[in-house]
């Protein structure tokens, strides 16, 4: 299944699921819950972090929590 750390620029998709104990509090307080909307924004040098949006709240979180969370592509 892909996961958020897959996602190429401008790619949208549905966040599925994930393990709470992977994921700070503070993401999940700023909205990147299971049947939201994120999108890549951008990546820094050497691909970590990456810049996303979430419902329209823009944060950046690291590759390695990415990884831990599932998404559904949004096919254009």
């Amino acid at each position: 299944m892909p996961t958020i750390a897959s996602l190429i620029k401008g790619q949208r998709a549905i966040i599925k699921e994930f393990s709470v104990d992977v994921v700070p509090l503070k993401l999940l307080e700023m909205g990147c819950l299971p049947g939201n909307e994120v999108s890549l924004v951008q990546t820094a040098p050497f691909k970590d972090p990456l810049y996303l949006n979430v419902n329209g709240s823009h944060l950046a979180i690291r590759k390695e929590t990415a990884m831990q969370i599932e998404v559904e592509i949004i096919k254009s």
